[in-house]
């Protein structure tokens, strides 16, 4: 499972370095492979490949009233395969619908990760730290 947030710098090609502490889970699970997609909130969401094919799964089987969001998800996704060096090529277009600039924040969400424009992801959590705490949240005790 992948868990913290990372602060990274993609290079000059669009190319990021995957932290240390998750490549060799990457290599394990998926020898590598990883598959980049939109995701609606405004970031990327970078699976391992056979993370990534179980959701894939899910989201065939959405009903047509949801083609849209199949079109998001599945449309968009491209596979790509972690280079010598740990490094993974996030394509032009992705960067581009997301706004990815140099400056990124990797973030482990369980069995994927997002992937944010540092600018955006900061913006986001500070609107998000302003407002109500959700309810699904009662019952944590902080």
């Amino acid at each position: 499972m992948f868990q913290g947030a990372s602060s990274l710098s993609l290079d000059a090609k669009g190319r990021l370095s995957v932290p240390t502490r998750h490549r060799d889970a990457l290599m394990a699970m998926a020898e590598g492979q990883v598959t980049i997609t939109k995701h609606p909130h405004g970031c990327l969401m970078l699976f391992p490949r056979p993370e990534w094919l179980k959701f894939r799964e899910r989201i065939a089987e959405l009903p047509m009233s949801a083609q849209w969001w199949k079109r998001i998800f599945l449309g968009n996704a491209q596979d790509v395969d972690m280079d010598g060096t740990g490094r993974v090529l996030v394509a032009p277009e992705l960067r581009q619908a997301v706004g990815l600039s140099k400056d990124a924040v990797l973030l482990g969400m369980g069995n994927h990760f997002e992937l944010w424009d540092r600018a955006t992801y900061e913006a986001q959590e500070a609107e998000a730290m302003q407002a109500e705490m959700p309810s699904v949240f009662q019952d944590f005790a902080f």
